[in-house]
């Protein structure tokens, strides 16, 4: 029985696939970020038996060189994960992107039943996205594909319209990158610069259900820099549905906002909401890791 891992910067969360492709989180232990031996223990511990282990990683994984890119879990960056940790415990060890675990979980079991292309999303601490098209992932080069959140992609004057918003540079070097602005952190930064006040983006949000000005203004910039550069995702790729996970997906009329906002700058004409919360935003790494290490099982026989 194949043992799924959602492997993040604060949590390390597993699970059991099930035969009905859900993936029940069994537990969950902080995620051991400086320590591969203790991480190693961690896997172990978690899944004891002999079955293959499966992990979504929040964080880049290049298929071709087999080395992850992940910032947050020093122990795991430019490691090569799969190899190293199939090494160590002995079993045969799968390595996806969150992101893609996400899309994979909506589009066989969630928002995308039926549609031939979904756009999974991450807003939360990072921006990031996975594609799949007629039910199966894209990989992409080197395991890269729908990471919409990196590269100069932003104008944080929003063609002029917009004014007290500063260039930001970016967790990997690069300045007008949408996970800049569209994080959570992103929008904290927003509101600091339009308002000189450090506060957290739950407040942001809170103060803007309760009409706040100031707050309304901030989500106003946030909704506009976010939406401008999705829609040109949109028009790219042609999804269905653009499902949402990460902390943000938790806020109905924020993801309402930038739904409404993004489907007036694309070409088609959705006439149903587009960007919506997942149905597996909770738990997507989990049911997608599950279903990842399902289809490596069915292509091996």
């Amino acid at each position: 029985m194949t043992t799924c891992f959602d492997i993040g910067g604060s949590y390390l969360r597993f699970g059991r696939r099930l035969a009905d492709g859900t993936v029940p989180e069994l537990g969950r232990v902080p995620t051991p970020k400086a320590d591969w031996d203790a991480f190693v223990s961690a896997i172990q511990s978690a899944a004891p038996d002999a079955g293959p282990i499966s992990i979504s990683l929040a964080g880049a994984f290049d298929a071709i060189s087999g080395i992850a890119d992940v910032a947050n879990i020093p122990c795991l960056h430019g490691r090569k994960v799969a190899s190293d940790l199939a090494k160590a415990i002995g079993r045969p060890v799968q390595v996806t992107n969150d992101a893609d675990c996400f899309a994979i979980a909506e589009a066989r079991l969630g928002t995308g039943v039926d549609k031939p292309v979904v756009f999974g999303l991450i807003l939360g601490t990072g921006v990031g996205g996975g594609l799949v098209i007629n039910n199966h992932l894209v990989p992409g080069y080197g395991g890269i594909s729908g990471e919409w959140g990196h590269g100069p992609m932003v104008d944080p004057t929003a063609g002029g319209t917009i004014n007290g918003i500063d260039p930001i540079k970016c967790g990997c070097g690069r300045t007008g990158c949408v996970d800049a602005y569209g994080s959570a952190r992103g929008m904290e930064k927003i509101h600091f610069m339009l308002h000189g006040e450090d506060i957290s983006s739950l407040e942001v949000t809170g103060r803007w259900r309760d009409k706040d000005p100031n707050a309304a203004k901030t989500i106003d910039a946030y909704t506009t820099l976010l939406s401008r550069p999705l829609s040109a995702i949109i028009n790219t790729l042609g999804p269905y549905i653009v499902p949402v996970s990460g902390g943000l997906s938790s806020d109905a009329e924020l993801l309402a906002e930038i739904d409404r906002k993004t489907r007036a700058r694309t070409l088609a004409r959705y006439d149903y909401p587009l960007v919506v919360r997942g149905t597996h935003a909770a738990n997507g790494g989990l049911v997608g890791a599950g279903l990842i290490a399902q289809d490596a099982t069915m292509e091996a026989a």
